[in-house]
């Protein structure tokens, strides 16, 4: 992987590790089937808005494909990631969605799209393991409320993780704001249900509303844009290893701001990630300028 891609990513991760923090903030007062619904519909509505301005025509011929999209990558994951949220800590989500590089990995050797190498293998095991000395050891109490939450998170890591190499497809044949655009416009419809069984119970703070247009606005449409490009140039698994920088992100951002307890094994997990996420991508920052080898699939 070239080292402007991963340089991108970073910048990406950064960008997206904001969105545990921010998501802990909202789906308590909101519900989180309504937080999910809010956040797609912005998201929606801003890269409509951008294919309006840039002449992009929908992608009616493939919305078979959009809608399963829309279902793992999108609408699945960030149900199940609001639903933790209520228990669990924003710094834990962040270090929980590693798990998605695992099963991406595997999902996108089973459809052909990626080898597992050795390396591969052994950065997908070493951020699980990061992860799981966080929850085991971490500063917080693993109750059964915690642990269920996890579960739950996990199980949201799972579906974006599963859906890597169906976006890796999908990018041969569609332009990728096209199908960032239907792929959000799909999850508002998969979610609406959802949302209005939330919208009684909502409360409509101000802290709340402005997490969640940020989320749509710029971690869902732009940044998910973003993500799609960079797709196109990199294998799948070298691009889901974001994630194991996007950990690292969620977790300062929940130490920053929202004053998370850390601890020995927080910060030794963390180190697990970062190992992890080289030995993914295959980046090494003592090689050459012009960019660092990950084997095509």
């Amino acid at each position: 992987m070239k080292t402007k891609y991963f340089l991108q990513l970073v910048a990406l991760s950064a960008l997206w590790g904001s969105s545990f923090m921010l998501t802990r903030i909202a789906a308590p007062v909101l519900g989180p089937n309504l937080l999910a619904a809010m956040r797609m519909s912005i998201a929606a509505v801003v890269l409509v808005i951008i294919m309006r301005v840039l002449r992009h025509r929908w992608p009616w011929e493939h919305w078979r494909e959009l809608f399963l999209l829309g279902l793992l990558a999108v609408a699945g994951p960030h149900v199940l990631y609001s639903w933790s949220a209520l228990h669990l800590p924003a710094g834990y989500a962040a270090l929980l969605t590693v798990t998605s590089v695992l099963f991406g990995a595997f999902a996108s050797a089973w459809m052909k799209e990626e080898t597992l190498t050795p390396g591969k293998l052994l950065g997908c095991m070493v951020g699980f393991a990061g992860a799981a000395l966080v929850v085991r050891l971490g500063p917080v109490q693993p109750t059964p409320t915690l642990v269920t939450s996890a579960i739950v998170c996990i199980g949201g890591s799972a579906l974006s993780g599963i859906s890597t190499p169906f976006l890796k497809r999908a990018i041969t044949r569609m332009e990728p704001l096209t199908i960032t655009a239907g792929m959000h416009a799909t999850a508002v419809v998969l979610l609406l249900p959802g949302a209005v069984y939330d919208w009684p119970q909502a409360t409509f703070t101000l802290k709340a509303v402005a997490a969640v247009a940020l989320m749509g606005s710029t971690t869902s449409g732009l940044a998910y844009w973003m993500y799609m490009r960079i797709m196109r140039h990199v294998p799948p698994v070298a691009a889901l290893s974001s994630t194991f920088m996007i950990t690292g992100f969620g977790v300062m951002w929940a130490i920053l701001f929202l004053d998370e307890a850390t601890g020995p094994a927080l910060y030794a997990g963390g180190a697990l990630i970062l190992v992890a996420s080289m030995l993914v991508t295959g980046f090494n920052p003592l090689r050459r300028a012009e960019g660092v080898a990950v084997a095509k699939p």
